[in-house]
């Protein structure tokens, strides 16, 4: 009797010590499970004073840019001879520019035609060079030859430059026809920068594994790889997007961007520049919208960077 008494006694305390560990694996936190990429990437953006200014600057550019009426009444065609170069007034308070143009709706009214230009262009280059890239990096061989040959083609040519070249002899010009030629020079440096991290991300186990489990290697590239390298082309777009504003008022600047009768931030800087000592508002004005607009993509495209370079998170 008593030995099994203390039998069962021993079996009453041993199982739960037995039980606990299992238990405990069953009872995972969720929020302690692996964090992907872009969750990081979040959390190391959002607690950046920079981050926030960026985002601010960038989402009223594309309110104003959306909803000019909101922002001003003013007809930005109607020009008042009598007031050339005068400056601010009530009601118009930039002044007019030479030829009689209220300078603060020109302003409001630019950004749409210089963001158009920036958006389109990325989004196209964008397009363009993650899939061309991915192929080329990840099929290699001959396509990955071709394509290689074919970019330092146009590596050797500037977007400017070549755009130049381009526009001189299109005779009908719009914000979309500025993108499109843009976007034909500037595709290359995607390209590569998504061939280069094709290349070491379909050595990663996870690619392996996929081929062992028969998976395609199309389905492979789309579903795994390609996810899995855009990172750093997300970066080289950000920036990218303010290269292409300033490329556009450079163009229009030159006279060979969006024709006259457009508004632009880069015609009212061109239409300025013989004005500059005796009104230099005029310029000053639309080069303040440019280089602010510019700037919030540069600073929005470094703090991408940063939170999505793990060596950097590293050393913060």
């Amino acid at each position: 009797m008593p030995s099994n008494a203390a039998s069962r006694s021993a079996t009453h305390y041993v199982a739960p010590i037995e039980e606990t560990p299992l238990q405990a694996v069953d009872q995972v936190d969720e929020n302690e499970k692996t964090r992907s990429t872009w969750t990081d990437a979040w959390d190391s953006m959002r607690v950046r004073p920079m981050f926030w200014v960026s985002a601010v600057l960038i989402l009223l550019i594309i309110v104003v840019a959306l909803f000019p009426g909101l922002f001003t009444h003013i007809d930005p065609r109607k020009a008042i001879l009598a007031k050339s170069n005068e400056g601010s007034e009530a009601g118009h308070i930039f002044g007019y520019n030479r030829q009689g143009y209220d300078v603060y709706s020109r302003v409001i009214w630019g950004a749409r035609n210089s963001l158009i230009v920036g958006i389109v262009a990325t989004v196209l280059v964008t397009f363009v060079g993650v899939i061309i890239g991915a192929l080329a990096g990840f099929y290699g061989g001959w396509l990955d030859t071709i394509v290689s040959r074919i970019a330092d083609i146009f590596f050797s040519i500037p977007t400017v430059l070549g755009a130049i070249v381009i526009m001189s002899v299109i005779p009908a010009r719009n914000a979309i026809t500025v993108a499109l030629v843009l976007a034909a020079f500037a595709w290359p440096q995607i390209a590569r920068i998504m061939r280069g991290a094709v290349l070491s991300a379909k050595q990663s186990d996870y690619v392996m594994a996929s081929a062992a489990l028969g998976v395609s290697r199309f389905k492979t590239l789309v579903r795994h790889v390609i996810p899995n390298s855009v990172a750093p082309v997300i970066v080289v777009s950000t920036v990218s997007l303010g290269t292409f504003i300033v490329a556009e008022a450079t163009l229009s600047f030159l006279g060979i961007g969006l024709p006259d009768s457009a508004l632009s931030w880069g015609l009212d800087i061109g239409t300025a520049q013989v004005s500059i000592r005796t009104a230099p508002s005029t310029i000053f004005w639309p080069s303040a919208a440019l280089s602010i607009t510019v700037l919030a993509f540069l600073l929005l495209g470094d703090v991408v960077r940063d939170a999505l370079d793990p060596k950097a998170r590293a050393r913060r």
